[in-house]
């Protein structure tokens, strides 16, 4: 077996597969990374998430803390004082996502730029990609 490949019981061979996908599907949108790197410094307001999460719209952020909760990643804790004060925090389990998470976006820091030129050479070396890529977006 390579180093780094998972063992899959043979009766679920797609088994592994599916789990990353399902789990990627909830964290990698655009705005659950952001959501769960504010919540690591501890709980937060609606409206200081909104704040902090440059470009969400009020929809989209409550989007993706329904998204969250439901998922057990963010618990949701309503204070009955007039207006309600709403808190967000991560769970234990979304705490311990912190890390990877967190690793992710210092990969993503670091390798952006290389990233961006290597689509550029590639796009400029192979046009008839960057085309059909355009076309397929249609």
């Amino acid at each position: 077996m390579a180093q780094g490949h998972i063992q899959v019981p043979s009766e679920h061979p797609h088994a592994g597969c599916m789990a990353v996908r399902e789990v990627l599907n909830r964290i990698g949108d655009k705005w659950s990374v952001q959501v769960i790197g504010c919540l690591g410094a501890g709980p937060r307001r609606f409206s200081e998430l909104r704040r902090t999460i440059d470009g969400v719209s009020q929809r989209m952020l409550t989007l993706t803390l329904r998204g969250l909760e439901r998922d057990g990643l963010v618990t949701r804790t309503v204070t009955p004082t007039t207006p309600p004060r709403v808190d967000y925090a991560l769970t234990q389990m979304g705490n311990t996502l912190l890390v990877p998470v967190m690793g992710l976006a210092a990969w993503a820091e670091e390798h952006r730029l290389a990233m961006q030129e290597a689509r550029g050479a590639f796009d400029a070396a192979h046009p008839e990609v960057l085309e059909s890529l355009a076309a397929g977006a249609d």
